[in-house]
């Protein structure tokens, strides 16, 4: 058995709720933003079941993923349901000069087999300094929409 990690990271899209949700919400579209993640595939007659491939620094992993709560235009939540163990959520607030705040939360479960080789304290910097900056790509994509 491996050990959890969890990371949080957040970003101000200069954009209203519903065209940030839009543009999250396609979830095969990913990979233009999210740099380790190599594919989503949404199964065929389920929207909420996917597959999804990451493959960085060497590794790839491969995991279906299956949505647990969808409330449009506020929150997405999900949980792996074979492959690596993984949970997290997306949540949209809206803002009064019509931007949004998004916080992204995701945890997984490191394997056992890096778990002894990795540091938890240092891999964790590296994921979130990632997390941020796919967040931070996700953000200028939804903009560059705007323009």
């Amino acid at each position: 058995m491996g050990r959890w990690l969890e990371h949080s990271v957040t970003t101000q899209i200069a954009a209203p709720v519903d065209e940030v949700w839009a543009v999250w919400s396609d979830l095969e579209a990913m990979p233009r933003w999210m740099r380790w993640i190599e594919s989503v595939v949404t199964e065929p007659g389920n929207p909420d079941l996917t597959d999804w491939t990451l493959a960085a620094q060497g590794f790839r992993f491969h995991w279906k993923a299956r949505i647990t709560q969808r409330v449009e235009a506020q929150q997405l939540h999900w949980e792996s349901v074979g492959g690596l163990p993984t949970r997290g959520g997306v949540r949209f607030y809206p803002q009064a000069d019509g931007t949004t705040a998004v916080k992204l939360s995701v945890s997984y479960e490191l394997p056992g087999v890096l778990a002894p080789l990795m540091e938890p304290s240092i891999l964790g910097g590296i994921v979130t300094k990632e997390l941020q900056a796919n967040l931070d790509r996700f953000r200028d994509l939804v903009e560059q929409r705007q323009s």
